[in-house]
């Protein structure tokens, strides 16, 4: 499927407001409802919108403490790579996780819990304890300054 401009829109308002009616959307955006009904539904099949979600509010859920990780594993070999990466998808403080490059560690994680001393059992109890795992370095966030779920598409304006 190749996106237009009215894509492009349509995108943007949802990712902005995922609860937005389609009355609402097809408003905001020009177009009648049913049309744009057909693309949304068109967009979701061929993938471009993965999924509809809810934004938490971490601290009234008592979530205070975002963590950003540096883990470094002893091997690198595929096997020791699936055995971290499946086990840490179980761990729901776990809100990301990247295999990266061009540091001295193999992945980047984000972490959310609610203190240091959950922090700290989490830390020791868990993580390090995933096989192959052999340094741990730990950041701690002190404030957002940008925090969206927004993608940018602008370029899209300059496809072919």
């Amino acid at each position: 499927m190749k996106l237009n401009k009215m894509d492009q829109r349509i995108l943007n308002e949802i990712q902005n407001n995922a609860r937005i009616t389609n009355l609402e959307l097809s408003n905001k955006i020009g177009l009648s409802p049913s049309p744009c009904l057909r693309r949304v539904k068109q967009l979701e099949e061929a993938g471009f919108i993965d999924e509809y979600v809810a934004r938490l509010n971490e601290q009234k859920l008592q979530l205070k403490l975002i963590a950003l990780i540096q883990i470094s594993m002893d091997r690198h070999t595929p096997e020791r790579f699936e055995n971290f990466e499946s086990t840490v998808k179980h761990y729901e403080e776990v809100l990301e996780c990247y295999l990266i490059t061009g540091q001295s560690s193999d992945y980047l994680l984000k972490v959310i819990v609610p203190d240091m001393e959950y922090y700290q059992d989490f830390l020791l109890g868990r993580l390090t304890r995933i096989e192959g795992v052999t340094g741990v370095q730990s950041s701690f966030i002190m404030r957002k300054v940008v925090d969206k779920t927004a993608l940018p598409l602008g370029h899209l304006a300059n496809l072919k």
